[in-house]
């Protein structure tokens, strides 16, 4: 068997920090190529 689990976080909850609506878009678009990169690799 393999898995693969991909994590994000947008928001600091102690610190208050957060990506704006667009960071979110552009950066999680890239996060989901490498996602896919990564799984299809054997």
């Amino acid at each position: 068997r393999q898995a693969l689990s991909v994590l994000t976080v947008s928001d600091h909850l102690l610190t208050g920090e957060a990506t704006t609506a667009e960071e979110r878009q552009t950066t999680f678009n890239d996060m989901i190529v490498v996602a896919l990169e990564a799984a299809i690799q054997e």
